[in-house]
Parts: C-alpha cells; structure tokens; sequence
C-alpha cells in the first residue's frame, strides 16, 4: 500500500505526517529516531484527504480550539502496543496519567516499564496524547519529540483548559 506524506510547521517543529490508506499512520518529529516507527516508503502529497484533515486537527489543536481528535488512525503494533495506545487516548485534555496507572488500567500492572517502552513507540504522538503519561515520580520522561515539546503541549493544553474555564 502507497503511503503518503507531508511535512508541516508548528509550535513544536517540524511534523511529518504520514497517510496510508484511509488512516494516518505516523507523526514523526523533525529529529526522530527512524527505527522508533518504523514505516515503507513513502511520497509526497499534501492534498491527500487523511493529511489535509490531520493537519487541519493539529492546527486547531494548537489554537487551543480542539480538544480531542476524529482524524480516522491506522496504527499498527503489537496488541500490548496497541491497547497502551487505546489507553493514552482515554486521558482527558490537560490530564495526566502515571505510566503505572496506564499498566494497570490495560491489566497489566507490573508492566509499567513495557507500557513506557510501548508509549515510546507510539506512532502518532499529539493526536494519541503519549505526551500525558509522566512518570510515577510526577516528573516528564522520555519523548520522541523532547521534554521540551512534551512540557509544551502539557502546558498548551492546561493553559487552553484554564482560558476555557
């Protein structure tokens, strides 16, 4: 199957969104590891309807006017991988959870180092909100995209959900 991407400015760099099919597959940050998502190759099309509609969703997300996200999502991963993404996507705007209580929640408690490992490989950062799973400490770790990117988009979301308010 022909993927397809773009790449666009924002507030955190560079993003590379990719499309394949009738999903999006991947958000790569401007200085991603490639072997964190690993993906085919793929070609240029900005006017690819699953792009136009995930950019248009990152841009009102940055505006502070959309909290949650409906672009259609092809994830592929494990099971585990997969149901640490579904997890992440059921934390709340301006929320965040422990990785131990994303363990937990998914059934597996003692899995919290493999649920960090999974957050890790989420191919579609923002949009699945990995950048909400902190460690048990209280403290940022580990981001594809850097703790300064993660420190942003939790302080957008809380700023925006305090505007609102």
């Amino acid at each position: 199957m022909i993927q397809v991407k773009k790449t666009i400015s924002s507030p955190v760099g560079r993003l590379t969104l990719v499309a394949r099919g009738e999903g999006l597959a991947a958000i790569l940050w401007e200085n991603d590891d490639p072997k964190r998502v690993r993906l085919g190759p793929s070609v240029e099309d900005g006017d690819h309807p699953v792009i136009e509609e995930a950019e248009r969703q990152l841009r009102q997300y940055f505006d502070g006017s959309r909290t949650g996200f409906s672009v259609t999502l092809d994830l592929v991963g494990t099971e585990f991988q997969k149901a640490t993404w579904h997890a992440l996507l059921t934390i709340p705007y301006a929320e965040t959870r422990t990785y131990a209580e994303i363990a937990r929640q998914i059934g597996s408690p003692k899995a919290f180092r493999a649920m960090g490992a999974a957050n890790g490989r989420n191919p579609v950062s923002i949009i699945v909100p990995c950048h909400r799973a902190i460690g048990s400490d209280g403290l940022l770790h580990g981001f594809a995209g850097g703790l300064e990117a993660k420190r942003y988009l939790l302080d957008l979301e809380m700023n925006h959900r305090c505007a609102a308010a």
